[in-house]
């Protein structure tokens, strides 16, 4: 059986969406434009389907619960999604949200907006926080209960400051990309330089 190879967003407002295009378009890649919403409105089969359809890899895809506390619809999609037998995950971007003494979930790794990578947790601004491995958030409660081989954690996509604004090529969210395909055994090198004017995606 193929498999699609998929990036996992767990935020999917508009800010991400256009970020999330960038980068799809940036890294050879295909965004499900439909995914996006705050919250998330499609179900995970749904979901399966326009994936499976896209025609190009990796697929990312968004997931947003706009603050439900505990397992939301956005959550209930991931969870359908990361588990489907024709979906290969190659890793998830955690979104950093203020919902803090909430949900929280395990990262491997960390961005924050000035592009430093560590253990430590960011906050939605993007700052450093004394944690380490975990980080606060809207979409994350379901994440230590799914098979994934990273999660980058990273402050609020598209914002933290402006320092991830899509003008400026949404260094952060490509910083975390990059992480999730260097694990997984991609040259990221490839794709350095290319042009990232953003458009509206196909899917």
């Amino acid at each position: 059986m193929i498999k699609k190879r998929v990036i996992l967003v767990t935020d999917g407002d508009v800010y991400a969406k256009k970020n999330i295009q960038l980068v799809a378009k940036k890294y050879g890649g295909r965004c499900i434009s439909s995914s996006f919403g705050n919250p998330t409105l499609l179900s995970g089969e749904e979901m399966v389907q326009l994936i499976l359809k896209a025609k190009s890899e990796p697929v990312f895809v968004m997931f947003d619960d706009s603050g439900y506390l505990g397992e939301g619809a956005g959550e209930i999609a991931l969870k359908y999604v990361a588990s489907h037998p024709q979906i290969e995950v190659l890793g998830v971007i955690a979104v950093a949200s203020k919902t803090h003494q909430s949900e929280w979930a395990k990262v491997n790794v960390t961005v924050d907006r000035d592009l430093q990578v560590s253990s430590f947790g960011v906050d939605k601004s993007g700052i450093q926080e004394m944690d380490i491995g975990r980080i606060n958030g809207d979409t994350v409660y379901c994440l230590d209960t799914i098979d994934v081989p990273v999660i980058v954690g990273i402050g609020d996509i598209g914002k933290m400051a402006r320092k991830d604004d899509v003008k400026r090529g949404a260094p952060v969210t490509c910083k975390a990309v990059e992480i999730i395909l260097e694990r997984n055994g991609y040259d990221v090198s490839q794709w350095n330089g290319k042009n990232t004017d953003f458009t509206e995606a196909d899917e």
